[in-house]
């Protein structure tokens, strides 16, 4: 881990935040960039990076900031979590992630791209993944979306009083934060982890 100085505060960089670097570093290599070009095309979206701040950022010496960090994914033409995550060779291959440890790459990316939460507890897995995707996403980019998540269950599944409970403290929460109702069978599904007619099959959560 590397740490810079603020003022009088040290920033530390963490796992995620040297994954940045060297995704950083890579792409912009694989790009044909100099940090001076990087720079001046920054220059021209709008976002003024220096070439030897950019070389500060891709060995982990200084921090890229959320503005930084969609700057060089716009001028590298991909995805903002192409940044954070690393591209690893294998689905199994292990990832740090800063606050949520080591998971497989494949989960890690699952969690990045909003398909399925980083971690989940065999006794409350449905109700996270509800709540993964009540918040993680609108439910407009869900509902065009259909992200499925089929458990292996035998029978057809049927909700707890423990989950209808679970969902009517949802709904609530979210008619309170967004002014709007929420499709009861929508939710329903989500903390059943039934795939939305016309969905797209998905992994299990289980």
């Amino acid at each position: 881990m590397s740490e810079q100085q603020y003022g009088r505060r040290a920033v530390e960089v963490g796992p995620t935040g040297m994954t940045v670097a060297k995704r950083l570093s890579d792409l912009r290599k694989v790009r044909g960039y100099s940090t001076r070009q990087l720079s001046a095309e920054l220059e021209r979206k709008g976002r003024s990076i220096s070439a030897s701040g950019i070389t500060r950022m891709e060995k982990g010496d200084r921090v890229v900031t959320a503005d930084d960090l969609a700057a060089f994914a716009v001028v590298f033409g991909v995805s903002p979590v192409s940044l954070l995550l690393p591209l690893t060779t294998t689905a199994e291959t292990p990832v740090e992630i800063t606050a949520g440890g080591t998971v497989d790459a494949l989960r890690a990316w699952e969690w990045g791209i909003g398909r399925l939460p980083l971690r989940t507890t065999p006794e409350h897995e449905r109700t996270q993944l509800a709540e993964h995707r009540l918040y993680g996403m609108p439910q407009w980019l869900l509902d065009h979306v259909q992200y499925a998540v089929v458990p292996r269950v035998e029978g057809p599944p049927q909700p707890t009083v423990e989950a209808k409970e679970r969902m009517a403290e949802l709904r609530e929460r979210y008619r309170q934060e967004t002014g709007q109702e929420l499709d009861p069978n929508a939710l329903l599904n989500l903390m059943l982890g039934i795939k939305p007619e016309g969905g797209s099959d998905g992994p299990s959560v289980d």
